[in-house]
């Protein structure tokens, strides 16, 4: 098996754990914050839509024309990094569009990232990042990213009333 085929089979393993918390939020619950200062789900799947094309994509292959068809430049800004989460739908993207760059940016790191060879996890990153130095390592902390995340979406299922998964 290739370098690449396990840091996406990480990266994929990680998403379906994921989507299964996601999924069982109702989206009527999406910007509901427990208490103030706490985040709300909508804000995570954002970040984690934004966190992934930053490192797996932007990272590794650099910014592309077209882009901006996988996530918009002002989801990017709303749950980009330091972004603090406000409850207010109106100053969030919508769930259709979070989902939609979550999904949409996720199918093109599987496809891009998929199609390179072995010898780019190697190569510097295309800009610094305190974490990693190399492509791979932007691509394995793009895993491991989503499970810290994975992680506040399953708190706030529990702060929300909701049972365990599964």
């Amino acid at each position: 098996m290739s370098r690449i085929s396990e840091v996406l089979g990480r990266i994929q393993t990680v998403r379906e754990y994921t989507v299964s918390l996601v999924d069982a939020v109702p989206e009527s619950e999406w910007f509901r914050q427990p208490t103030e200062g706490v985040t709300h789900v909508a804000w995570q799947v954002g970040h984690l839509a934004m966190a992934q094309y930053r490192l797996a994509l932007d990272l590794v292959r650099g910014v592309q024309s077209g882009d901006d068809e996988l996530i918009s430049a002002r989801m990017l800004e709303i749950y980009g990094k330091d972004s603090i989460p406000d409850p207010d739908p109106a100053a969030n993207a919508s769930v259709e569009e979070i989902r939609g760059a979550y999904d949409s940016v996720h199918a093109a790191v599987i496809e891009e990232i998929g199609a390179m060879d072995d010898s780019i996890l190697d190569e510097p990153s295309s800009r610094d990042h305190p974490v990693f130095d190399t492509k791979g390592g932007a691509l394995e902390w793009s895993a491991r990213h989503e499970m810290l995340h994975a992680g506040q979406i399953g708190l706030l299922r529990r702060l929300f009333g909701e049972a365990w998964i599964r």
